[in-house]
C-alpha cells in the first residue's frame, strides 16, 4: 500500500482513488506542473488534498467561490486536517491571525480568492509560507479563451515569482483544447502536462424537448420523475414565476438568484440540500461549490450561451453514479434571444468609451486623476442618473477591466456585522424579552467582544449552532432587535467595487486591441452558434457532440439521450416492418387472399400498411379488386 492509499484510508475512509486521481498526485507529487481535466464528480479535492497530506508545507488553493473555501475547510478541519481561508469580509485583524497561523501553526491548506492575490500583506507573508505546491481550481478561468475568463486570475503567475520552483496543479472540469493550451501558457507551464479524464457521464442523459409552453414541459417532466432537481432560467423575475407555478401546482419549489442577500440564499439552499423542498430554480448564480450528490434532474428553461456553461451545469445532476437527466427545453424563439446576448455581452465600442466617461463623471474624477482609488459601486443608482441598462453596462465594466483602466468586481460579500445601541445596563434591564430572542443575544455576548462600542463581524451559522435555532430564525431574531433599536444589524450583502487601474484618460483615447474586444466577441459568438447547432441537432448522439466539442475522440453513441433513442425507435420500426412484409409475402405465397384478412396477422396495423406499401413500390406484390397476390 503506497503513502497515498495509506492517507486516502486514514482520512477519507476510501480503499483506492478514482479515475485520474493518481496519475494527478504522483505527477504533483513528483515536483511537476500538472493539468488535471476532471469533470463535475470526478474527486477533484482528493487530487490536490491527498498529496500536501503526502509532503510537508502548505498548500494555497486558489479558487473563486467563498462558498467552496468554507464547506472545504469545515470538511477538512472535522477529518483534524488544519486549515483556512482569506475572503472578503474579513477583519484586517482576523486576515493577520491566519496568515500568521499559516507561516507557524503547521497548517496544511490555505484557501484564497483570486482577488486576494495582489494584496501587499498576503505576498509578504506569503514568502515566509513553507509552501508544497498550489493548486488553482476553476483553472479554465485564467484562459481569455475560456467561457468564464477572470483578469484576477492572471495574478497567479506573481505568485510563481514569490514561489520558484514550486509546481501548480491546475483543475478544471470544461476546457476546449484551445483552452488547455492556453492554461499551461498563462500558468508559465515549463512544459505540457496534461492529465485527462474523459468527459463521459454514462448515467446522465441528454434531452432536448422542444416546447412552446416551457412551464407546462416542466412540471410535467417533474411529474414522471422523482428526486431532487434543479431548474435554470436566465432572468430572475422568471425564477421567482417559474417556482411559483410549480408550489401552485403541487411540487414544493423555491427561487434563487444573485439579487437575494446572503443568509436568503443560505437558507434557500440548504432547504433544498437537506430535501425540505425538492426543487431550486435558479439563475446561473446556484453554481460552483454546488456539491448535492443525489440530484435526479437538471433543467434548463433557457439556453445557456456555451455549451461549456451547459455542459457544467448539466453535470450537478447524477454526481452519486445513478441514472439522472440533464433536459434542454427549446423553441424557434430562442435563437433571437440567444444572439440578442451578443451585443448586451459586447456592446458597441462607443457605448463603452461614453459608460467610462460618465462612470469617471459620477465619481467627479478629472482627466488626470484617480489612480489606485477604490469607489463602491450602485450599480441602480448610476443606472438610474445617467440613463444605462445594467446589463449592457456591466459587461461594458467588464470589457475595460480587462483593457486594465478598471477592475469591476461584481460581487465582493461582505460578512453580516452588528453593534448593541443600548448600553451594557440597560440590555440587562430589559424585560420580558421571548426565551429565543434572550438565548440569541446571549450567544452574541458570549462570542463577540466590543459589541457595544463599535460593529462586529458575526457568523449567523455560528449563533445557530449554539442556540440550536435554524439560520432563518437567528436572522428574524437580528432584523427585528434592529427594528426595536436595541442593536443596528447589517445582513451580509453583495457589493460592487470598481478600482480605477489608470489614472483618468480622455475618453477618446480609450484603446481596446482585438485580444480585448473583436476576438472575444467572435469567440462568444460562436459559443453561442455551438449551444444553438446542439439544441436544434436531430441527428448526431448528444453525448458526441459535447465530447467532441472538448476534443474528445474516442467516443461512441451513447443509446439512451432523445437522439439515440429516436434512431433506436426508427431501427426497432424498421425490423417490424422488414418482419412483416415476411409474413405478408408467406401468407399469400400460395394463392391470393382478401387484403383484409392480412390484418390478421400479429402486428400493429400501422406497420401492415407500411410493409404494404413498401412490397407495392418495390414490385414484389399486386393489389387489386380488394385482392393481394405475389407477382
Amino acid at each position: 500500500m503506497t503513502i497515498f492509499h495509506q492517507i486516502l484510508k486514514k482520512y477519507w475512509g476510501f480503499d483506492d482513488f478514482r479515475g485520474i486521481q493518481l496519475d494527478i498526485i504522483k505527477s504533483i507529487y513528483a515536483n511537476k506542473d500538472t493539468l488535471g481535466l476532471m469533470p463535475t464528480g470526478g474527486g477533484k479535492s482528493i487530487a490536490f488534498q491527498v498529496p500536501c497530506m503526502a509532503m510537508e508545507g502548505i498548500c494555497i488553493v486558489i479558487t473563486p467561490l467563498i462558498s467552496l473555501m468554507k464547506d472545504q475547510v469545515s470538511h477538512l478541519k472535522k477529518k483534524g486536517i488544519k486549515a483556512d481561508a482569506i475572503y472578503s469580509g474579513m477583519s484586517h485583524e482576523k486576515i493577520l491571525i491566519t496568515l500568521e497561523n499559516c507561516i507557524l501553526g503547521d497548517y496544511k491548506f490555505l484557501y484564497i480568492s483570486p482577488e486576494r492575490l495582489g494584496s501587499p500583506l498576503f505576498q509578504t507573508k506569503l514568502s515566509h509560507m513553507n509552501v508544497n505546491f498550489i493548486t488553482v481550481d476553476e483553472a479554465h478561468c485564467i484562459s481569455q479563451w475560456g467561457y468564464d475568463f477572470r483578469p484576477s486570475y492572471l495574478e497567479i503567475t506573481n505568485i510563481r515569482h514569490i514561489l520558484p520552483g514550486k509546481p501548480i496543479l491546475a483543475i478544471t472540469a470544461t476546457a476546449t483544447p484551445k483552452v488547455i493550451s492556453d492554461i499551461q501558457d498563462k500558468l508559465l507551464f515549463p512544459a505540457p502536462n496534461v492529465k485527462r479524464m474523459s468527459f463521459e457521464r454514462k448515467n446522465l442523459k441528454y434531452l432536448v424537448t422542444n416546447t412552446e409552453d416551457k412551464n407546462q414541459a416542466i412540471l410535467n417532466i417533474l411529474k414522471r420523475t422523482s428526486g431532487p432537481a434543479i431548474i435554470y432560467t436566465r432572468n430572475r423575475k422568471k425564477t421567482r414565476e417559474i417556482a411559483d407555478w410549480l408550489k401552485d401546482n403541487g411540487i414544493s419549489a423555491l427561487h434563487y438568484h444573485a439579487g437575494l442577500d446572503n443568509t436568503d440564499r443560505d437558507i434557500r439552499q440548504n432547504m433544498w440540500y437537506d430535501e425540505t423542498t425538492r426543487v431550486i430554480v435558479a439563475t446561473n448564480a446556484f453554481g460552483m461549490g454546488i456539491d448535492k450528490p443525489n440530484v435526479r434532474l437538471v433543467i434548463h428553461a433557457d439556453l445557456p450561451d456555451s455549451i461549456e456553461a451547459y455542459f457544467q451545469e448539466a453535470g450537478r445532476a447524477g454526481r452519486d453514479g445513478k441514472e439522472a437527466e440533464a433536459i434542454l427545453l427549446y423553441n424557434a424563439s430562442d435563437n433571437a434571444k440567444l444572439r440578442k446576448r451578443v451585443n448586451e455581452k459586447f456592446p458597441p465600442t462607443d457605448y463603452i468609451r461614453q459608460s467610462y466617461e460618465d462612470i469617471c463623471s459620477y465619481y467627479q474624477l478629472a482627466v488626470g486623476d484617480g489612480y489606485n482609488v477604490t469607489h463602491e459601486f450602485n450599480v441602480i443608482d448610476f443606472c438610474t442618473k445617467f440613463r444605462y441598462f445594467p446589463v449592457p453596462l456591466i459587461s461594458s465594466l467588464l470589457i475595460l477591466s480587462k483593457a486594465g483602466y478598471v477592475t469591476y468586481w461584481d460581487k465582493e460579500e461582505t460578512k453580516s456585522r452588528l453593534m448593541f445601541l443600548l448600553r451594557k445596563d440597560e440590555l440587562h434591564r430589559l424585560g420580558n424579552l421571548p426565551p429565543n430572542t434572550s438565548s440569541v443575544i446571549q450567544a452574541i455576548l458570549r462570542s463577540y467582544g466590543g459589541v457595544f462600542s463599535e460593529y462586529v463581524y458575526i457568523e449567523e451559522k455560528d449563533l445557530s449552532r449554539q442556540t440550536e435555532l435554524p439560520p432563518d430564525t437567528i436572522y428574524e431574531i437580528l432584523k427585528a432587535l434592529s427594528q426595536q433599536h436595541i442593536l443596528h444589524y447589517i445582513p451580509r450583502k453583495d457589493t460592487p467595487y470598481i478600482t480605477f487601474n489608470t489614472r483618468r484618460v480622455e475618453t477618446k483615447d480609450i484603446h481596446l486591441v482585438p485580444e480585448i474586444y473583436e476576438i472575444r466577441k467572435k469567440e462568444y459568438e460562436e459559443r453561442i452558434e455551438a449551444i444553438l447547432e446542439y439544441a436544434q441537432n436531430q441527428q448526431i448522439c448528444r453525448s458526441r457532440i459535447l465530447l467532441s466539442y472538448f476534443g474528445e475522440t474516442d467516443i461512441h453513441d451513447c443509446n439512451q439521450c432523445d437522439v439515440c433513442q429516436r434512431k433506436g425507435n426508427q431501427k426497432s420500426t424498421y425490423q417490424q416492418i422488414e418482419k412483416a412484409a415476411e409474413a405478408i409475402q408467406n401468407f399469400i405465397a400460395e394463392k391470393s387472399q382478401p387484403l383484409n384478412s392480412i390484418y390478421q396477422l400479429p402486428f400493429d396495423i400501422h406497420i401492415i400498411r407500411e410493409a404494404l406499401e413498401w412490397l407495392v413500390n418495390e414490385g414484389e406484390i399486386t393489389v387489386k379488386d380488394g385482392m393481394i397476390s405475389l407477382n
